[in-house]
């Protein structure tokens, strides 16, 4: 509840030079101020706020110059200097608007004279020819046109040659453009410049309409006519060109509009114009020729679906609609625009368009409201609720309302609201209660289901129309089926949204009305009573989240029911404790009183003081067996709407109470809780302490000080420190050794909150510092929490330590110190993995440490005499370079060793510990800011040289065929050969040379075969042998595997690191860099070779970790060759895939291996707001192998483009750019489920299941049929349209496979993929007439597909049925069916086509008898029918059928139907 503070903005200085000085002091009196003085002192200023204050006092002095002061030669070489000093300044700097706005007051007497300056300063501008200059002319233009006289006038002087640059601009930055094609970095900074070149000509036009109205101009021989048409030429061309980013083409086709609307006579033909240019019904005879020389394009080509989108938004944007002033054709264009519009929803997918598309819509649906102002009948009769463009525009909102873009649903949300409104405004003057527009949308909203999330903000929008009171008439249960509803995170907020729209107009209509009295107890029984019940009665999640959205929100719509909340509850307190499971009424009680308090409704003291809540009764809530309960009264306690409100001393004692009891909390989620309410706490205390000192200080304001329970602010300040410091203690006491982890992570977290809140600020007296209760005993404890083998607890030890580094070290000896780093040594090379993590904290505590290299380091490196004299060096960075050449020197000689001996290195001295070390040091260290930088570049070539050769030594055991259960066998030539044997018999289907023979390290023979003289079997995968100090340790495969890989990812993890070194931007010289190009390149190949090659899991993933840095930092590289060598990788993998090389070394088992985290790095390093060229091209051809038109000669390509596809599908942070390619995917993997190769297949059914998910989202939970996965069939269809024909094909062929006259069984592969695809849609009240896509010809199909022989084929089939078939539909399909099923003297029954036609009206029936139309007529006797229907074939429910499963099926029918007609009043 605190405001931030405001951002300090930065104002940059601005100098002038030699001249303009000279001429200054040339004019300056030092015996009285003039301008020249004046404007001398604040250029001899180097603080830009203090020339701020000597600009403003330009004017006054100014306005003090008479009339003959226009003659002036100072008032001239001033304002010259005024002018050259605007034009010079950043069109971001403050400085420039101040300018500005004080040259706008200047007396007209001077008018003249300072427009010939700034006329001056603007022609030198505008004789700029550096491409990359035109922005700052560019920006200086646009300044000048925003509320600046002086500016605007100035142009209008030179409105001539301001046409020519902005034709010139834009004709040098589109060659420009084409000559940097493939440099991203530079393309889209011409892109912007571009873009502001377009704005500004638009201004020119919008700002300045009197250079441009009148007839005068309006010739072939006018320059400004021809510059127009130029102009024009050039929007025309950026707006057809597809390469441009998406900003210039819908910037370009405002531009069009804009000026074809300033050019166009007469004007009352422009909207035919627009019109036949959307509808492709273009005349080149009737139109101007100048129109047609600069504009041809648009009226010969086939326009693209983006053209025209960009051009309704130029039409809609430009164009006047207002009272309908463009008379008929205005009122043609407008439902062109519509038509046009709602044609490219189906068409555009991309997110960026499918955006554009939903917000052009929101403006068509405002200029719609704009247009009707003028009462026409015959857009009334076509705009109304009932018209064809409305159901339409609903049509689109219903399909789109829970569009995975949170842009699109809110635009969809915003053209519902408007075209109630359009309805509204026909319907002036009629009920609209009684509407039947509204009437039948608001019984089908009602109808929807509540998952549906589109549903809530519709019901808010018709809220606001026709009133809650209007609403619950039809269903008095809503609320109460909301507040349900929030036991759900992800409909919570929905819900709670509505249920504040409706409360809160629910208030409004009941305080209108007569019945002022009674009106709050009817307003409790709706809306406070139920919430009241579930808080007590409810399970947690749902609690929580109505606390969390829904309870605020009430209480700030009506703050006097906080006292009805607390007399219900705690009537019921003391007999409703809750549970476990439940809040119970004290519960409820203590979560009403936290929300009310956090939000300035309630004092604590006032309702402790007048008994209305008791001490005990916050005890027992701190304390209660309910987690969230615990919560709530803490956060009692805790949060407060201000945050210098005392804390008293009875809080401080109840805190104290909960913290002896509440360490312990074995819920995350509760511990970080309990953290983030006592740091509000603390922040709470800190604050208020500062307005106590300010009290004691100013002991006049003492008076003042009444709310406080006490008069003295220094006996306030004691407690403060009491309780802080009984606090501390509580927490160090946790700290003890063998303390449970969650006691140790709530202990270390509070007191890192206490050590930064009550950090010793500048200016500030620190109410308490952690520091002075820190002694060497409590130093051990931390420190000991580095042994945790939590990691978690490591990083809060580590992070309190260095917030306490200057009081730990002084209480730290030389001895300790020592033995600290003597021990994190020896555990970065223990065999433990949490061993390294410990020793990389050790040692990055250790760094700070100014004499670490006298006292430690001194014993196992030299001293560099000249890091040592240089004392201007941190000491972090000179101790961190020598702690790495320590691990460094030492990781060498172990890889010596380990090249003789990979089992030794595993058994004895694994080497990932020791670059664990290294990577962890250099994380800490500003790597952009080193001051040894010769050194750092010798020790960064050697961490390259390092890694590339750990990485030979444990790669073999990682890029096996199968690394899991593999060891080395460097031993006798027996062995060998016996181990080669065993490779040939396996014949792995890969061409690792580890793999083509056994390897034998000579070096190691002899010592080995003296080891093994006795021959002990090979076949156990532990082996025995020797270390140096003569142990004899056992060597286990997955020993050796741990080692391998652990060690692949350090090397990966710190290549990724040493990337980031490289410059982003070009360095003038070679050394600026501690890595250089070539070496980045090679990183890369190493990443590449190991990527491709790796077969275990844990390398690949850790090396495409590293991978994604070194595409990060390539991708903000202004090198253009680094900058493209990640579209080089791309393509030479690609190709390599493509190849179907027999001796390629990648591994097209364990689903591709490394190859899609490889082409996934590639691709996620694309700039997202580009336009993703990378990704499209990618894609397209990955699609084109998952899916070949023809047999290939070999399936590997598929199998790898199926699996990396699958990667693509589930990375999240492609986001909605690869949703376009669903569609392509999702008809990829069903034809390769039907491949008769088995790698096909299963990748093929990896990438259904993965796309399934894309579409349909996480499923949460376990119900397989739940309607929070699925969509409506209308929706699924509009979102992948050519699914709509593909799925049609497919379910043909398998239907016909199922119906064929064969007596042997068929099952078609792709059966359960098309009805697992189909059963995910479900029907929707709101599917109307207006999709073009019509579900009638899958019905057929499905129903046949019921005859499946495979029982689970039947009863999806019969899901699957339901949304394709309409609710009014259903009684005549049903009765279809039941007249299929055989009669009980048929002579061919076969039991699988009853049983798939009886799960088939089971589930039909079911839909209905849900759809909520209950009471309806065709309803009941669609339902009379249906009931006839099943009496005729009561036969397969009796004992003459003699299938038990028909039975049992006909009798799940029965059943539902008499559960569902107990809700008649009469029987049917």
């Amino acid at each position: 509840m605190v405001l931030k503070k405001k951002k300090e903005i930065r104002v940059d200085a601005f100098s002038l030079d030699c001249e303009q000085l000279e001429k200054l002091h040339k004019f300056s009196k030092a015996e009285e101020q003039n301008l020249a003085s004046l404007l001398l002192r604040c250029a001899q200023l180097n603080n830009g706020i203090q020339q701020i204050q000597y600009i403003k006092q330009i004017m006054p002095l100014v306005k003090t110059m008479d009339q003959n002061s226009a003659c002036d030669p100072m008032l001239e070489a001033c304002l010259e200097i005024l002018g050259e000093t605007y034009f010079s300044l950043d069109v971001k700097n403050p400085l420039k608007k101040v300018l500005a706005s004080s040259l706008n007051g200047l007396p007209e007497r001077f008018m003249t004279l300072a427009v010939q300056s700034f006329v001056c300063c603007l022609r030198e501008e505008l004789k700029t020819t550096d491409v990359y200059l035109y922005r700052r002319v560019l920006d200086n233009l646009s300044s000048c046109m925003e509320d600046f006289t002086l500016g605007r006038a100035s142009i209008k002087n030179l409105f001539k040659e301001v046409l020519q640059f902005l034709q010139k601009s834009l004709l040098d930055i589109q060659e420009e453009n084409r000559n940097n094609s493939g440099n991203r970095i530079v393309q889209t900074r011409l892109m912007h410049d571009l873009l502001m070149a377009i704005k500004v000509s638009m201004m020119l036009v919008q700002k300045l309409q009197e250079n441009i109205q009148g007839s005068l101009w309006k010739n072939n021989e006018s320059f400004v006519w021809q510059s127009m048409c130029n102009l024009l030429k050039s929007f025309t061309d950026f707006l057809m060109d597809e390469t441009l980013l998406q900003t210039v083409q819908t910037t370009s086709g405002l531009a069009f509009i804009l000026f074809t609307k300033a050019m166009y006579e007469p004007a009352e033909e422009l909207p035919a114009l627009v019109s036949d240019l959307l509808c492709g019904s273009r005349e080149l005879a009737g139109m101007p020729a100048w129109f047609v020389n600069n504009c041809g394009a648009l009226c010969t080509e086939q326009l693209s679906d983006s053209v025209l989108l960009f051009l309704c938004h130029g039409a809609l944007a430009m164009l006047d609609w207002k009272n309908g002033r463009m008379g008929e054709s205005g009122e043609k264009l407008l439902l062109d625009i519509a038509s046009v519009l709602l044609s490219l929803s189906s068409e555009l997918k991309e997110s960026s368009m499918a955006t554009s598309l939903s917000r052009i819509l929101a403006i068509w649906t405002n200029s719609a409201l704009a247009a009707l102002i003028s009462d026409s009948p015959n857009l009334k009769m076509k705009l109304n609720g009932n018209s064809e463009v409305v159901g339409k525009l609903l049509e689109y909102v219903y399909t789109h309302w829970e569009h995975p873009l949170d842009a699109v649903r809110h635009q969809s949300k915003l053209i519902f609201r408007n075209l109630l409104q359009i309805h509204r405004t026909i319907v002036t003057g009629s009920d609209e209660k009684s509407d039947p527009f509204f009437a039948r949308l608001t019984k089908r909203l009602l109808s929807l289901e509540w998952h549906v999330k589109g549903k809530y903000a519709s019901l808010a929008c018709l809220v606001d129309c026709l009133g809650t009171e209007n609403i619950l008439q039809l269903d008095r249960t809503i609320p109460v089926q909301i507040l349900d509803v929030m036991n759900d995170q992800s409909l919570a907020p929905y819900a709670s949204d509505l249920l504040e729209t409706m409360f809160t107009n629910h208030k409004v209509q009941f305080t209108s009305s007569s019945q002022k009295s009674t009106w709050i107890d009817q307003w409790h029984d709706v809306w406070v009573s139920p919430l009241l019940r579930i808080l007590c009665e409810g399970n947690h999640d749902q609690t929580t989240y109505i606390i969390d959205y829904y309870l605020p929100k009430l209480l700030r719509c009506s703050p006097d029911s906080l006292s009805y909340m607390i007399r219900i509850l705690q009537a019921s307190a003391d007999a409703n404790l809750g549970s476990r499971s439940t809040r119970g009424a004290l519960g409820a009680l203590m979560a009403c009183l936290r929300t009310a308090r956090a939000h300035g409704h309630l004092e604590l003291s006032n309702i402790m003081s007048s008994g209305l809540v008791s001490t005990e009764s916050i005890k027992q809530g701190l304390v209660h067996q309910h987690n969230q309960v615990c919560i709530d009264a803490l956060g009692l306690l805790c949060e407060t709407h201000r945050s210098t409100e005392i804390v008293s001393m009875e809080e401080m004692q109840l805190i104290l109470f909960f913290i002896a009891y509440n360490l312990n909390s074995q819920s995350p989620s509760v511990r970080q809780q309990i953290c983030s309410l006592l740091r509000k706490l603390f922040c709470r205390i800190r604050e208020s302490s500062q307005v106590l000192y300010k009290l004691e200080q100013n002991k006049t304001k003492q008076d003042l000080f009444e709310d406080s329970p006490e008069r003295n602010p220094l006996g306030i300040l004691q407690k403060y420190r009491d309780f802080m410091s009984s606090l501390c203690d509580k927490l160090f006491e946790a700290l003890f050794p063998g303390s449970s982890h969650p006691t140790r992570f709530s202990a270390l977290s509070i007191l890192g909150s206490v050590a930064e809140i009550f950090s010793v600020p500048k200016g500030q007296e620190p109410v308490f510092r952690l520091d002075q209760e820190i002694d060497a005993a409590r130093v051990r404890t931390l420190i000991q929490c580095f042994a945790s083998t939590f990691e978690e607890v490591k990083v809060l030890a580590f992070e309190l330590l260095m917030k306490l580094r200057d009081v730990v070290f002084n209480l730290q000896d030389s001895e300790s110190l020592d033995l600290l780093f003597r021990a994190a040594m020896d555990l970065s090379t223990s065999t433990k993995p949490y061993d390294c993590v410990t020793a990389s904290y050790l040692l990055n505590f250790l760094v700070y440490h100014k004499d670490l290299q006298h006292i430690c380091l001194g014993k196992w490196i030299k001293h560099n005499p000249q890091m040592n004299e240089d004392a201007s060096v941190g000491t972090v960075e000179k101790n961190t370079l020598a702690v790495i050449k320590l691990l460094l020197v030492n990781v060498e000689e172990e890889i010596f060793q380990a090249k003789k001996s990979l089992l030794q290195a595993a058994a004895s001295f694994p080497m990932y510990g020791r670059v664990h070390c290294i990577n962890g040091a250099l994380q800490q260290l500003p790597l952009k800011n080193l001051m040894f930088i010769t050194e750092w570049k010798q020790i960064v070539a050697r961490l390259i040289l390092m890694s590339y050769e750990l990485s030979a030594v444990v790669s073999p055991v990682v890029q096996s065929s199968s690394p899991e259960g593999l060891i080395p066998m460097d031993i006798d030539s027996e062995a060998a050969d016996r181990l080669q044997m065993i490779l040939n018999e396996i014949q792995p289907q890969d061409t690792n040379d580890y793999f083509l023979q056994a390897k034998i390290l000579k070096e190691h023979c002899k010592i080995e075969s003296e080891k093994l003289a006795d021959h002990k079997p090979m076949e156990n995968i532990c082996t025995e042998m020797r270390g140096k100090e003569s142990q004899i340790c056992d060597v286990t495969a997955q020993m050796v595997l741990v080692c391998c890989w652990r060690s692949m990812k350090e090397v990966s993890l710190l290549l990724g690191t040493l990337c980031k070194l490289l410059p982003t931007q070009t360095a003038s010289e070679p050394s600026d860099g501690l890595i250089t190009g070539e070496q980045v390149k090679n990183i890369g190949d190493y990443f590449k070779h190991h990527l491709m090659q790796s077969r275990h899991r844990g390398a690949f993933e850790l090396a495409y970790a590293g991978f994604v840095q070194l595409t990060e930092t390539l991708s903000r590289c202004n090198s253009e060759s680094l900058h493209k060598m990640p579209e080089q990788w791309l393509s030479c993998v690609l190709e390599e895939i493509k190849s179907c090389d027999p001796s390629s070394t990648l591994c097209a088992t364990r689903r591709s291996a490394g190859i899609p985290f490889y082409i996934q790095a590639l691709l996620a390093s694309e700039p997202k707001k580009g336009k993703t060229d990378l990704l499209k091209t990618t894609v397209k051809e990955l699609i084109s192998l998952a899916a070949p038109l023809s047999e290939p000669p070999s399936v590997i390509p598929q199998v790898h483009a199926l699996n990396i596809l699958r990667a693509l599908f589930r990375d999240t942070r492609l986001g909605e750019n690869i949703m376009p390619y669903v569609a392509d995917g999702i008809q990829a993997a069903i034809l390769g489920f039907m491949s008769p190769i088995w790698a096909v297949r299963n990748s093929s059914t990896l990438l259904f299941s993965a796309l399934i998910t894309r579409i349909f989202g996480v499923k949460r939970g376990k119900d397989e049929n739940s309607k929070k996965n699925r969509m409506t069939g209308a929706e699924f269809f509009s979102r992948f349209p050519s699914l709509y024909p593909f799925l049609l094909k497919q379910l043909e062929v398998v239907a016909n496979t199922l119906n064929s006259d064969a007596e042997e069984l068929k099952i078609h592969p792709s059966l359960f993929l098309l009805l697992l695809i189909l059963g995910k849609l479900y029907p929707s009240p709101m599917d109307g007439t207006y999709s073009a896509l019509s579900m009638a010809p899958f019905i057929p199909f499905i129903i046949r597909c019921g005859h499946s022989p495979v029982y689970r084929s039947r009863e999806m089939s019969g899901r699957a049925l339901v949304p394709f078939v309409m609710v009014n539909e259903v009684p005549h399909t049903v009765q279809s069916l039941l007249k299929g099923l055989p009669a009980s003297t048929s002579l061919c029954i076969r039991q699988n086509n009853i049983h798939g036609t009886l799960l088939q009206v089971f589930h039909l029936l079911q839909s209905y008898l849900d759809s909520k139309q209950l009471g309806n007529s065709d309803f009941e006797k669609g339902l009379g029918d249906v009931i006839t229907g099943i009496r005729s074939k009561l036969w397969l429910a009796e004992r003459p059928n003699p299938c038990l499963v028909t039975r049992a099926a006909f009798l799940d029918v029965l059943v539902m139907l008499s559960t569902h007609l107990e809700k008649f009043q009469k029987p049917v």
